[in-house]
């Protein structure tokens, strides 16, 4: 069994449900995956991908787990009791090959927003571990250790990357659960305080190191239809999110709806309010200039706000961030793929995103255009229309 434990998961996939549960616990939402990479064939592993389901299925919370979710001054203890009752339901998600020759998969979340929520990161891990057990019989994890020590080696005793900070965010698409773990326990042993933390809870738990993360796409996608009105939506999701946590978890997500679309709903209240904000789409180093610019636009001190990046980045394109923006904010980095899924085959590029919320469609317009994900045409171009955003 792949997932032994409900903890192995993002960090984000809690903060969102502890929203959900006290906001919004009556949404309905739906789930698709999609995998990016042309011409993969996953229908091999369907038999196996149907049996980790079924045991994940059967997990529960761990009394040691919820004793360790409680010691998180920003989690509630009517939350923390809500996940001692909890348990994913089968019935809500639906696994089949395609209609078509093309090897691809087709998985369906749907259901309850509280008691779907948690599917996607598992799902993709097993996903990911399952197609490399079949691509690659015995794996070369030599190549990955040398890859990792080099990638350490160009940080530890650069005087100049002192400050550097670097998580893990790598869950959802690593090599496997085991190759995981020796990367966090590496990582951890090597880069010393060049080493941020990880976003996954289950080894944040197990090996005494910093668990990270707020908010994911999904939140603000659902808040489309969720909120007062669409235009209102990026505003009302971030409103929400300070009434539930009260100045903690201050990170906005800023690439729903595009970073000019971002900053214009981003005001000198949201400016002063928030810690900081996340890159996950579009330039790196437009984003980080524009979003400084926006602060000293709004006589806020950017020295004082925190720039995430967490875009496809490996460690040459951080430390190059890392050099632009040091001293003029603070920095962090968030690695995903190319740290945990960097042992020399290709990786895969999937993902599973919310496409619809109370029976109406949703969407993220990506600064990155093919990171896009609806199913309606329609309403993408009125998302456009209402945001200001150029097809």
């Amino acid at each position: 069994m792949i997932i032994t434990s409900l903890l192995d998961t993002d960090l984000y996939k809690f903060t969102m449900m502890q929203v959900v549960l006290h906001h919004f616990p009556g949404a309905q939402v739906e789930y698709r995956f999609k995998c990016r990479n042309p011409g993969i064939d996953l229908r091999p592993i369907l038999p196996q991908l149907q049996e980790e389901l079924d045991q994940l299925c059967t997990l529960r919370f761990r009394e040691s787990e919820l004793q360790y979710l409680r010691t998180w001054r920003w989690l509630k203890s009517d939350f923390v009791d809500f996940l001692g009752l909890f348990q994913m339901n089968r019935k809500t998600i639906e696994v089949r090959a395609a209609d078509n020759e093309s090897g691809e998969i087709e998985i369906k979340v749907q259901g309850p927003w509280l008691h779907t929520i948690l599917f996607e990161i598992p799902v993709l891990s097993i996903v990911n571990e399952l197609y490399f057990r079949h691509l690659v019989k015995v794996p070369d994890y030599a190549t990955g250790r040398k890859r990792l020590d080099q990638k350490i080696a160009s940080v530890v005793d650069q005087p100049d990357l002192e400050g550097l900070r670097i998580a893990d965010y790598g869950t959802r698409r690593r090599f496997s659960k085991a190759w995981h773990e020796e990367v966090i326990l590496t990582t951890k042993a090597k880069l010393g305080a060049n080493f941020a933390g990880t976003s996954n809870v289950y080894l944040a738990m197990k090996h005494g190191v910093l668990p990270l993360g707020t908010m994911a796409h999904e939140y603000l996608q659902a808040c489309q239809a969720l909120g007062p009105r669409l235009r209102d939506s990026q505003t009302f999701a971030f409103e929400m999110w300070a009434r539930e946590y009260r100045g903690d978890l201050g990170i906005a997500l800023s690439d729903v709806y595009g970073m000019s679309a971002f900053l214009r709903d981003f005001d000198l209240y949201f400016c002063k309010l928030f810690d900081g904000a996340r890159h996950d789409s579009g330039d790196p180093f437009d984003w980080g200039e524009r979003l400084i610019a926006h602060y000293e636009h709004n006589r806020v001190d950017p020295k004082t706000k925190t720039l995430i990046f967490s875009d496809g980045l490996n460690f040459p394109i951080a430390i190059e961030l890392y050099r632009r923006f040091n001293g003029r904010a603070r920095t962090a980095f968030g690695i995903g793929t190319n740290f945990t899924n960097d042992l020399g085959y290709t990786p895969l590029q999937i993902v599973m995103k919310m496409v619809r919320c109370n029976g109406q469609p949703v969407a993220k317009l990506s600064d990155t255009p093919e990171k896009t994900m609806c199913d309606d045409l329609n309403y993408l171009n009125y998302l456009r229309q209402v945001f200001e955003i150029a097809a």
